[in-house]
């Protein structure tokens, strides 16, 4: 537990099950204690970077609809409505306990050239140097191929490839599921938590199961693949419950929970 426990940079991923409530408006009481946990890690000498999703899910709720719509360029502008709400409102409750924060909006593209992938880990460099808690989303209005339903942007799997642009000491995944399980735990009571991981093979993967809430993108399978990702560079990467965000403070403190997937050392 020592590589959790001492690490400085921290990503931090928070999935939209974890920031909304069933009707998509946002979980104000939970997004205050998050961001009064990560401002306190912070004041304590972390660095966080925040990947958030919820800009489709914020907006949907703020819009009044009864769903996300089908048309992607219906899609588009309601992420941009709720983008706008969710940064308003990170900003208001991050500045309430004296911290800074500014937006980053990545695309696959812009990661994937290595001339603007430089310009990406400049920027997070620099952030991360005047203690600004950079928060990350996927560029929904202009991101199409994960608008569409394909599945290459979908944030868990952002969350790992900022890890490896902020050369992360490790990735946290917030999620509506306190860990992996050797079954599915909403169907079988008896399942059991895994709470550590050596090597993520073809057993782990399968465990990962389908998709997961409505109001998100994915699933625990996007969190192993994320895993995948983190300690594929060296990254641990800790998948624990987002219900209480002061469980951070638990997991920092060495207690075991989730699951953590070890990574061999950088």
């Amino acid at each position: 537990m020592s590589a959790v426990t001492q690490a400085k940079r921290i990503v931090i991923k928070v999935g939209t099950s974890t920031l909304t409530y069933e009707n998509g408006r946002m979980n104000l009481r939970r997004m205050e204690t998050l961001c009064k946990v990560i401002s306190d890690l912070q004041n304590g000498g972390r660095e966080i970077i925040l990947v958030t999703s919820g800009a489709m899910g914020v907006g949907v709720g703020k819009l009044g609809l009864p769903s996300r719509p089908e048309e992607t360029e219906k899609r588009q502008a309601i992420a941009a409505v709720g983008q706008c709400e969710l940064m308003f409102m990170y900003d208001k409750l991050f500045g309430e306990y004296n911290q800074t924060v500014a937006q980053v909006l990545l695309t696959a593209d812009v990661i994937e050239s290595p001339h603007s992938r430089l310009n990406v880990e400049n920027t997070f460099r620099e952030l991360v140097n005047m203690n600004i808690i950079p928060i990350v989303n996927e560029n929904d209005t202009v991101a199409i191929n994960e608008l569409a339903g394909r599945h290459f942007g979908d944030n868990d799997t952002l969350s790992a490839t900022v890890a490896g642009l902020c050369d992360a000491d490790l990735l946290v995944i917030l999620t509506d599921i306190d860990g992996l399980y050797d079954s599915n735990p909403r169907e079988n009571p008896d399942a059991k938590r895994i709470p550590y991981v050596k090597e993520i093979d073809d057993t782990i993967r399968g465990l990962a199961g389908g998709a997961g809430s409505s109001r998100g993108t994915g699933g625990m399978r996007t969190k192993i693949a994320a895993a995948e990702i983190s300690v594929a560079a060296g990254i641990p990467c800790c998948i624990v419950s987002g219900t209480d965000p002061h469980i951070l403070y638990r997991l920092f403190d060495g207690e075991q929970i989730g699951t953590t997937f070890a990574a061999p050392s950088k």
